[in-house]
C-alpha cells in the first residue's frame, strides 16, 4: 500500500517504514489543519494479564497503573535500578486483570524482557503481542469528523487517553484517543489482516476533509513542535525522568516498592544538573541532534532534537542546557547560540511546547 502511494521507505528499528509520501512539510501542515494517516505498526505491544497484573506493573514502572480504571490510559516510563529511562510507554487498562503496554519499536525487546523479569514474582503473565496488531493513527482537527461515519463508537464520549473496543469499518478494533502529534486524534489497534482495508476506508472517508498519508518525517516535526520527547534524543538510559522535566510520571508516593525508586527519590532531592528547554533560532540554519549550545561563546549544553518548524516558519530545537544559563536566558539575557558547523547562530529560549492546538 505504501509503495503504491509512492512512499520513500526507510529502515526504522528493523521495520521498513514510510518516511514521506511527497512533501513532508505538506504532510505536517495537513495534520495541523485537517488530518493525517500514519502507519505505526512498528510500535511494540505487550500484554500483562492475571490477578497480579496491576501490582506487577506498579512494581515494574515509575507510574501507578493500578490506579487506572478500565478503558483509560496513561503515559509512563520504565526505569533501570539507577533511575535511567529504559523507555517511555503508554499503558492501557483494558480490564481489571488486563493491560496493554505500548513501547517504542527500538526498545520493545528490552521492555518485554524487563517486564517479564519484574512480573515473575507476581501472579501475572507478560506476552509480546506485537505480531497481533497493526496500528494506524488518524491525527488532526478533522480526525473525529472523518472517523465518526465509520465507527460504532460515540466519539463525543471517547475522552483523551481513553480506549474502547469498537468497530471501525465493520472490523473489531481497540480505539484509543491518543497520539504523538499535538493534535486531537485516534490510534486504531487492529488485526494485521484488517490493516489495508482500514487504511483504504479511512482514506476514502477523509478525501473531502483533506486527509493525507503522513510519514515518519512529519511525525517527528509534529512531535517536536508539541514538545514531546523522543527516546534516544530527550530520553536515554543515562537520564532520569527528572532530567527531562517529567518527574510527574514518577509516583514516589504509591504503595510498595518499584524498580528505581531509591535512585529516583534521591534524584528528586538533588539540584538539577541540566534543564530541557526550547530554542527558536534567528537564522534559517537548522540545529540538529548533538550540536553544541553556547552561552557567550562557551559550551552550555547540547541539542537533542532540531528541525525547521512548518507551523512557526523558523528552525526550532529542544536542548539540554545548564540550569543557570536557562535562568539567565529566561530572564532576558542574551548570549544563547547554537554552534552550527562552526558558526554561532543566535537562539532565543522559549517555554515548551512550541505549539498548542486550538481547543
Amino acid at each position: 500500500m505504501h509503495e503504491q502511494l509512492g512512499a520513500s521507505l526507510t529502515d526504522f528499528a528493523g521495520w521498513l517504514m514510510p518516511l514521506r509520501y511527497g512533501s513532508e512539510t505538506a504532510e505536517h501542515n495537513a495534520v495541523r489543519t485537517a488530518a493525517g494517516l500514519f502507519d505505526l505498526s512498528h510500535m511494540g505491544e505487550l500484554s500483562v494479564t492475571g490477578p497480579g497484573a496491576a501490582t506487577a506493573l506498579d512494581y515494574a514502572l515509575t507510574g501507578q497503573p493500578s490506579a487506572l480504571r478500565p478503558g483509560r490510559a496513561r503515559y509512563t516510563m520504565i526505569s533501570a535500578a539507577d533511575g535511567g529511562v529504559l523507555d517511555d510507554l503508554i499503558v492501557y487498562r483494558l480490564a481489571d486483570e488486563e493491560f496493554l503496554v505500548v513501547a517504542n519499536a527500538a526498545n520493545a525487546a528490552v521492555v518485554s524482557a524487563a517486564l517479564a523479569e519484574r512480573a515473575a514474582a507476581f501472579d501475572a503473565v507478560v506476552a509480546d503481542r506485537t505480531d497481533d496488531y497493526a496500528l494506524i493513527a488518524l491525527q488532526g482537527p478533522r480526525a473525529a469528523a472523518i472517523l465518526a461515519p465509520l465507527t460504532s463508537a460515540d466519539l463525543t464520549g471517547v475522552k483523551y487517553y481513553a480506549s474502547y473496543p469498537a468497530r471501525v469499518g465493520g472490523r473489531e478494533v481497540l480505539l484509543a484517543r491518543t497520539g504523538y502529534t499535538g493534535e486531537d486524534g485516534f490510534e486504531i489497534f487492529a488485526a494485521p489482516d484488517a490493516a489495508e482495508y482500514l487504511w483504504t476506508e479511512l482514506t476514502k472517508a477523509g478525501a473531502s476533509d483533506g486527509l493525507v498519508p503522513a510519514g515518519l518525517a512529519a511525525r517527528d516535526t509534529l512531535r517536536l513542535e508539541a514538545g514531546m520527547p523522543l527516546y534516544g534524543n530527550e530520553l536515554t538510559s543515562d537520564l532520569t525522568p527528572f532530567d527531562a522535566g517529567l518527574g510527574r510520571v514518577v509516583k514516589l508516593d504509591k504503595p510498595g516498592d518499584f524498580v528505581g525508586r531509591a535512585a529516583l527519590a534521591d534524584r528528586a532531592q538533588q539540584p538539577a544538573q541540566r534543564q530541557l528547554v526550547g530554542l527558536k533560532l534567528q537564522s534559517r540554519r537548522i540545529p540538529r541532534h548533538g550540536y553544541q549550545v553556547l552561552w557567550n561563546g562557551k559550551p552550555a549544553g547540547t541539542v537533542t532534537s532540531g528541525a525547521p518548524s512548518p507551523t512557526l516558519g523558523m528552525p526550532i530545537a529542544m536542548a539540554y542546557i545548564k540550569p543557570d544559563v536557562a535562568a539567565a536566558a529566561a530572564a532576558g539575557s542574551t548570549g544563547l547560540a547554537v554552534d552550527i558547523r562552526g558558526n554561532a547562530e543566535p537562539a532565543r529560549l522559549v517555554e515548551l511546547p512550541f505549539y498548542h492546538r486550538q481547543s
